[in-house]
């Protein structure tokens, strides 16, 4: 078949375009090709070279430096400091226990410590670093690196690891950190990888716990490179990750440590509260610890000394203990009848010393009586009888809705470990968890702050401030977070009358004037302190007992004595601060309690050390002489802009 000639013209220029269009595209290919050889070779020549002697490149996590805690004044409370430690990486040093050895020859390693690095070796990935040993000398640590190549798979590390410069000041506060364990990581469904570096830190309790997340940071990386035997030859890259939050307490070092040491020798607490914001000002607990002892792990030993002591030093008792509140509970039963309109601040009641319920007897603390009383000098000399009769007629339901009211049996919204609830009864409950009926008895008891009614030193602080202002204020502990001001509502008015609250006022402010807490009384004019004492049984005293005299405190052993409690407010008149006490078996509130109550008052009023002429005349030679004894810190407020992480 002949095809004319401008066919053939045709078809030749289609084949020649085709054929520039392929050799186009081939010499880009090319090109871009030849770019890339001589990137390679004349630009990342170095990198490649080292990879090709056998290196490689591993990420590494970064541990973020953990967020800073202060105080109301910016007094360090927990802070990180520098840690030196050595690890391994199982599948770069080869022979471990070759490596081990070596290593025991430039540094001291006990034989805790290779059985625990063993351990960590046998749990985890190979390619995973596992500290060695930590909390290690600049010296120690240079050693170690000058003798690097002999040692496979050895890294020296520079870290952070927490430390609490106020030891037991604070150690129910914010608690403490630890190494994370495995039964750390069975209580997170998607554990964050951080938590698998061994011996990373985590909080265990207090703050430290109930705000991990934010404390603890977002972790950065590390690429590094390293050769066949392990040794790193160069970082390639690192990103520090976001360190943690910084946390400003409304907490005042200087007042928590006063608070601490007059505490000591008790087993006891004491809350300070802030009646207008709520702030916390100090939350004590003694005994207490030191939490730096936690940070590392704690030895055996250590920890039996805490366990095995019967003051219980690892409780916060401030927040985690519930008491029966004894006579402090007496406001809560006069409000109670005052606001259902059942009694008169003038009427009076007889008190003979007991009455008689059914075939129960119900006694006062004063076994020949009071006589008669009116509402306040029943409150003034806390007679029981008086609130045995107002509570037959207000009722159980009544007097449980005025506690509620007052912020009792509701647990607090705070960031720390185990806060009680406390226990405000009702029938309803009785019959649901005893499987018995309310009966006028338990009435009676609960009138008195007994029977089933417990409360906490916190909550009874709550109550202080609340009767104090007449509002719903509510506790704080955390003031700002990195530097930005947590905003909290305003407290609301309380729905009780202003003239319930100012007979009970008016009553608690001659219960120190002239009442059981008169030795208690503060004498600086304008600082008049309004107060409550407390005394709560903590066993049965038998019908016999009682015919043949009933033992004083000091003729039982310790823990059959009597818990003693104050509560407080001050200044009367103007009131700033509410103050709860409660002292484990310490008899009675007004010879125990209701002084240490006054000391902590005055110190959180002055903001120093009070003066004698606060106390009265024929005390001050006492005042002085506990003064001496107290063991306190020089604690200097410091400014927050040039805090370091380090």
């Amino acid at each position: 078949m002949k095809y004319s000639e401008e066919y053939t013209r045709r078809s030749v220029h289609q084949i020649t375009r085709r054929a520039v269009v392929a050799g186009g595209i081939q010499a880009g290919v090319l090109a871009v090709l030849g770019l890339r050889m001589r990137d390679l070779q004349v630009n990342e020549s170095d990198q490649y070279q080292l990879l090709a002697e056998e290196n490689r490149v591993n990420v590494r996590l970064v541990s973020p430096a953990r967020g800073l805690i202060f105080d109301r004044n910016g007094v360090p409370i927990a802070q990180n400091e520098q840690n030196y430690r050595i690890v391994v990486v199982q599948e770069d040093a080869g022979d471990v226990e070759e490596v081990l050895r070596k290593l025991g020859k430039f540094i001291d390693l006990s034989a805790d410590d290779l059985a625990r690095a063993r351990r960590e070796l046998n749990r985890r990935s190979p390619f995973v670093p596992v500290t060695v040993a930590d909390h290690l000398s600049w010296e120690d640590v240079a050693e170690v690196a000058v003798n690097a190549p002999a040692l496979p798979g050895v890294t020296p590390e520079t870290g952070l690891s927490r430390h609490y410069p106020l030891r037991d000041d604070f150690a129910h506060v914010v608690g403490y950190v630890g190494p994370v364990s495995d039964y750390d990581l069975s209580k997170i469904r998607d554990p964050d990888p951080l938590l698998r570096i061994p011996k990373f830190q985590i909080g265990k309790v207090g703050l430290e716990n109930k705000v991990e997340e934010r404390l603890r940071g977002s972790a950065g990386f590390r690429r590094i490179e390293v050769n066949a035997a392990g040794r790193v030859m160069r970082e390639l890259e690192l990103n520090e990750g976001d360190a943690g939050d910084d946390l400003l307490l409304t907490v005042d070092a200087g007042l928590q440590n006063f608070t601490q040491a007059r505490l000591e020798g008790e087993s006891a607490s004491a809350v300070v509260m802030d009646v207008r914001s709520g702030e916390l000002l100090a939350v004590g607990s003694a005994p207490s610890f030191d939490p730096n002892l936690f940070v590392r792990g704690i030895s055996v030993a250590n920890y039996r000394k805490l366990t095995d002591n019967d003051h219980r030093p690892l409780t916060n008792k401030s927040v985690q203990g519930a008491y029966p509140p004894g006579s402090t509970f007496k406001m809560v039963t006069a409000l109670a009848a005052l606001e259902a309109g059942l009694i008169d601040t003038r009427e009076t009641v007889l008190c003979e010393g007991h009455v008689e319920k059914g075939d129960r007897v119900f006694h006062c603390w004063r076994r020949g009586g009071h006589g008669h009383m009116a509402f306040k000098k029943s409150l003034q000399q806390s007679c029981d009888v008086y609130y045995y009769d107002v509570a037959e007629r207000v009722g159980i339901d009544a007097i449980t809705a005025m506690a509620v009211k007052l912020g009792l049996g509701i647990r607090p919204d705070l960031p720390m470990s185990a806060v009680a609830v406390g226990l405000t009864p009702t029938k309803e409950w009785k019959f649901t968890r005893r499987g018995e009926t309310w009966l006028t008895g338990d009435t009676l008891n609960a009138s008195i702050g007994q029977g089933f009614v417990l409360a906490s030193p916190l909550q009874l602080a709550i109550m202080t401030a609340r009767i104090a202002t007449g509002t719903d204020v509510s506790p704080t502990l955390v003031k700002s977070v990195n530097g930005v001001g947590v905003d909290l509502p305003a407290p609301k008015p309380l729905d009780i009358s202003k003239e319930s609250l100012d007979a009970v006022r008016a009553a608690m402010l001659s219960v120190t004037e002239s009442g059981t807490a008169v030795r208690s009384r503060i004498v600086a004019e304008g600082m008049e302190m309004a107060g409550k004492t407390g005394t709560s049984q903590v066993r049965t005293i038998t019908p016999e007992e009682r015919l043949e005299g009933v033992l004083s405190n000091e003729e039982l052993p310790w823990r059959q004595r009597d818990h003693a409690l104050f509560v407080s407010y001050a200044p009367a008149d103007a009131p700033k601060y509410a103050v709860s006490v409660v002292v484990e078996h310490g008899g009675s509130g007004a010879v125990t309690a209701a002084p240490i109550a006054r000391d902590i008052m005055l110190r959180a009023l002055y903001g120093a050390l009070p003066p004698l002429e606060a106390y009265p005349e024929g005390q001050r030679a006492e005042i002085q002489a506990r003064f001496d004894a107290l063991k306190l810190r020089e604690i200097a407020p410091r400014g927050l802009g040039g805090k370091a992480r380090a």
